[in-house]
């Protein structure tokens, strides 16, 4: 873990955004007294292949269970005379 002042991170920004993507954890000061971290982003998990084809599996079962494509001017009208 890296300490810099708020004044570094101003002059040296790029370096510092750089050396946190590579994963490490900068704590910035004021003052002496740490008041925010600039750390890397965890990478948003991904599907696998098989789990996408399990989720689309299931959509196909809710969609055969829903009533034929309409007119949606005559669903909302319907919905709108309840």
């Amino acid at each position: 873990m890296k300490h810099t002042s708020i004044r570094e991170l101003h002059i040296r920004t790029s370096e510092l955004v750089r050396e946190a993507a590579e994963g490490n954890i900068i704590v910035i000061e004021r003052r002496g007294e740490p008041v925010a971290e600039l750390r890397p982003i965890t990478p948003r998990s991904r599907l696998t292949t098989a789990q996408k084809a399990q989720i689309f599996a299931s959509m196909k079962k809710l969609w055969a269970r829903m009533p034929p494509a309409a007119d949606s001017t005559a669903i909302l009208e319907d919905d709108r005379n309840r």
